[in-house]
């Protein structure tokens, strides 16, 4: 605290007065070197420069003091400065926290002026800084605007400088031409496609508002239940979606952890063997737990017997059951041997009608034809009379009334042949839809009976196997004694595994062991960890000077500005020049 006290601001005198009296000032060092200053004195020998008395000689204190040799204090001339290296102050009283706390005070203030100013500079060149930006807006567009200017006239320069003629600059520009217009289909097409797309969006998010607002209304007509029931599942269903986001971000952490310790085990080939260790460990311990399990699920011979007892009553009411199950099915099969003899009688009327519908058929298209050609003998027939009767020049009214009864009646006659022609039709197409039906019917029904053949066929068998008990039992017996043996052997390999589990675990133990006292082990885990440590520093460190380079790059600010400069020097000198000139 003493150390902070500045040299040149010496404390002033204190209440005893101006003089010589009053005890000297606390920012000068005293002459003596290492002199300690006495605190618990009697009352004769006061401390020096104190209010209770006269400096002492007792004590410490063995050189005397002068006042000659006490610097002029600031009141009076200057006098003699000492260096400021000790401790500058002895005592630090109240009048001395009051004057650090004026400096501290006056160096804020100082300090929130500065601040002041600069917020006041900042908001001067934030303002400034917009308008220059606008302008520099306006001036790039400018310049863009003559650069393309500048290109068309360096090329009309360079077509005249090479000699071209007219004639390849209309076909650069009609090509140019196409190419534009070509573009501007293009854009046109896009800015179709994104208005149809903003429409689809558009007409999306209505249906969802839509949506929303039905699916509010429907909550507003719900009972209070219903609602507070909905508004329950809505709390739990964002509950458990913010759980499901916290599990998530919980199982992206764990990834990472494990992709890094994969890495790491990747790097160390003591951790990939220590790893393979674990895990043919975790293999011996889970086929250890499961023999054990098989042992103790191994009970005494008295309850083995009971449960081999049990095995055949359940074995003989399966048997039962089975027997059951055979008269069903024989049942089944009797049912479904009358259902294929009715079939079959279908089959036969069926196979009857198709083998004289062909006969039919015939004899009807025979008649069919028959009838369209008196149909059209008697078309003839009228025409005939129709020119005849036109041929007549003088027709009396008996043969006029017989002509025309012919020909009501033999228009009669053709309405009726054209009727039973329409007829004859109707009937074919109806005959040849009901072929097509027995067709599809046929072929059904010989799926049907090859499905009930291989049915019966495997009923057939089943009905064998079953009906041979002696053998069912013998095969049982047979199942039991292989099973016995593999319960023996199973048992001989557990023993073995149990030795070669405790020869492993041991094994394990003892290179545990070698590990842990290992030196190279722990000084490698410990080159590691600081490897690790290094690595991360290296990568902050590196992101350090990226971030800091790039904010130190002042390249791109000086092109951009020499840049600004030579073009307003540029328009200053042609301004001047176009003054010139006027």
């Amino acid at each position: 605290m003493a150390s902070n006290h500045k040299p040149s601001a010496a404390r002033p005198v204190s209440r005893g007065g101006i003089g010589l009296t009053g005890r000297p000032p606390s920012g000068v060092r005293p002459p003596s070197g290492n002199i300690r200053v006495a605190t618990g004195m009697p009352p004769g020998t006061a401390r020096p420069g104190s209010r209770s008395g006269p400096i002492g000689t007792g004590g410490v204190l063995s050189s005397q003091i002068k006042v000659a040799d006490r610097p002029v204090t600031q009141q009076g001339l200057s006098g003699m400065k000492t260096g400021m290296k000790g401790p500058q102050r002895q005592i630090l009283d109240k009048s001395y926290y009051l004057g650090l706390l004026r400096s501290k005070i006056s160096e804020l203030t100082t300090e929130i002026n500065k601040l002041q100013k600069e917020i006041e500079m900042y908001n001067q060149e934030n303002s400034v800084y917009l308008s220059y930006e606008k302008r520099a807006e306006t001036l790039a567009v400018e310049i863009k605007e003559f650069q393309g200017q500048l290109a068309d006239y360096n090329m009309l320069v360079d077509k005249l400088n090479t000699n071209t003629e007219m004639e390849e600059v209309m076909n650069d520009y009609n090509m140019l031409k196409a190419q534009n217009d070509r573009e501007t289909q293009s854009m046109d097409i896009i800015f179709t496609e994104r208005q149809a797309k903003e429409k689809q969006i558009r007409s999306v998010e209505e249906e969802i508002e839509q949506e929303k607002q039905a699916a509010d209304g429907i909550i507003k007509n719900m009972s209070p239940e219903k609602q507070v029931k909905y508004m329950e599942m809505k709390t739990t269903n964002e509950k458990l979606l913010q759980e499901l986001d916290t599990l998530q971000q919980e199982l992206d952490s764990l990834n990472m952890k494990k992709e890094s310790l994969e890495a790491e085990i990747a790097h160390s080939q003591v951790k990939q063997e220590a790893v393979l260790l674990h895990e043919k460990l975790y293999e011996l311990e889970s086929h250890r737990d499961q023999m054990i399990a098989e042992d103790k699920s191994m009970g005494s011979p008295m309850e083995e017997r009971e449960r081999l007892l049990k095995q055949v009553k359940e074995d003989n009411q399966e048997i039962a059951s089975m027997e059951r199950q055979l008269t069903d099915i024989r049942e089944k099969i009797n049912q479904f041997n009358e259902e294929i003899r009715q079939l079959d009688m279908d089959l036969e009327e069926h196979q009857a009608f198709i083998e004289t519908f062909e006969e039919t058929k015939n004899q009807e298209l025979e008649r069919k034809a028959q009838l369209e050609a008196h149909i059209v003998a008697l078309l003839e027939h009228c025409s005939r009379n129709i020119n005849r009767m036109k041929q007549i020049s003088s027709i009396t009214n008996q043969e006029l009334k017989m002509m025309q009864d012919d020909l009501n009646f033999k228009s009669t006659e053709m309405q009726k042949s054209q009727s039973t022609a329409r007829n004859l039709t109707s009937d074919s197409q109806r005959l040849q839809l009901d072929l097509q039906k027995m067709e599809l019917l046929e072929s059904k029904m010989t799926e049907e009976q090859h499905s009930l053949k291989s049915k019966i066929k495997q009923m057939t068998t089943d009905l064998e196997t079953y009906n041979d008990l002696p053998a069912l039992k013998s095969s049982g017996e047979e199942k039991k004694k292989k099973l016995h043996q593999e319960r023996t052997v199973l048992l001989t390999r557990r023993n073995a595994f149990k030795k070669l589990m405790e020869k492993l675990n041991v094994e394990y133990e003892a290179l545990k062991t070698q590990l842990q006292e290992n030196e190279t082990h722990s000084q490698l885990t410990n080159l590691e960890r600081k490897w690790q440590h290094h690595e991360q520093n290296n990568f902050v460190m590196k992101e350090f000077i990226a971030t800091k380079s790039q904010e130190s790059d002042y390249r791109p600010i000086m092109k951009n500005v020499t840049k600004q400069i030579a073009e307003y020097n540029k328009t200053i000198v042609e301004a001047l020049r176009s003054m010139s000139r006027t």
